[in-house]
């Protein structure tokens, strides 16, 4: 199978999913990327009908903190292997009572609290972009998982928004915490998605996530649930993760193979350094992201 072609689906597997069931024609494939090495190699295979590109983001068997991981390597080799769309599955607490245990949330907001030693960009070194990142969730993508997820997990919730509230781990939160963040008007609370919607909107790949709701967090003062730990996490996870298959399943093959998103050309006036200037090492790290931006000339200069 060949592992340059263009316009394949990107899954990232977060807390429990490490494998794809259905993939065909499986190939694994180990990455060199500038920055490091991805999480783990790369699934590439068929999945109903479409080629797809997965990577377990924690690696396999959930060898990597959040803070660990390769933000970087793992959405510049998406872009390598001809990823345009990745669909994130993630465990999220929750901070309303409507959104339960069990629910999936299709997020459009981030809040960052972790604390900025995530690597959340490819720029610096000499060149200098700022993407707009009002709305971090592809809206096509993400309502097509919406829509598939209504009729396909009829039997849970499934909310068509929400804001994920992105912090540091490993630890949970403690209760003053969840307090704040409850007051703050926060949906969900994870470990690991804004640094991926960074990543992927500044290569210009849609990405949207779903979030499986595995727990109240700790801000609640009543029932058993009120304080989240991990055996309540994994339980919940295995059940909201067949839900989370079911709706890729059959997501797949609704994504449109031609985008007409903004997210398609999100670099094309982020670029604010002048171009003769950026260093050539700079230019040939990033010419996966920023080469149909900055002709081919310059970098033989």
């Amino acid at each position: 199978m060949d592992e340059m072609v263009e316009k394949r689906i990107g899954i990232i597997g977060g807390s429990g999913l490490y494998e794809i069931e259905g993939l065909k024609s499986k190939d694994r494939i180990e990455i060199y990327t500038p920055f490091g090495e991805p999480s783990d190699k790369l699934d590439i295979g068929i999945l109903e009908g479409r080629e797809v590109v997965f990577l377990p983001r924690h690696g396999r068997g959930h060898r990597l903190l959040p803070s660990e991981i390769n933000y970087r390597a793992n959405i510049w080799a998406m872009k390598k292997l001809g990823a345009e769309q990745i669909i994130s599955v993630s465990a999220v607490g929750s901070f309303k009572k409507e959104v339960k245990p069990g629910d999936i949330v299709i997020v459009d907001q981030f809040f960052d609290r972790t604390n900025q030693t995530r690597k959340s960009t490819f720029f610096g070194d000499g060149i200098v972009a700022h993407i707009s990142f009002a709305h971090p969730i592809c809206p096509v993508l993400s309502k097509l998982l919406y829509e598939v997820g209504q009729k396909e997990c009829s039997e849970i919730g499934i909310h068509p928004r929400g804001t994920y509230l992105n912090m540091e781990g490993p630890a949970f939160s403690t209760k003053a915490e969840s307090l704040i963040y409850k007051s703050w008007g926060a949906d969900v609370i994870g470990m690991t998605n804004l640094s991926e919607a960074k990543l992927s909107r500044e290569a210009e790949i849609c990405y949207a996530t779903i979030a499986i709701v595995t727990d109240y967090d700790c801000w609640r003062e009543d029932g058993p649930d009120s304080a989240v730990n991990l055996s309540m996490v994994v339980k919940n996870l295995n059940k909201g993760l067949k839900n989370a298959r079911e709706i890729i399943k059959n997501v797949i093959p609704k994504l449109p193979e031609n985008r007409n998103c903004e997210c398609v050309s999100a670099l094309k006036n982020a670029i604010l350094t002048q171009h003769d200037i950026i260093p050539l090492s700079t230019l040939e790290r990033l010419e996966l992201i920023v080469g149909k931006y900055i002709g081919i000339d310059r970098k033989k200069q």
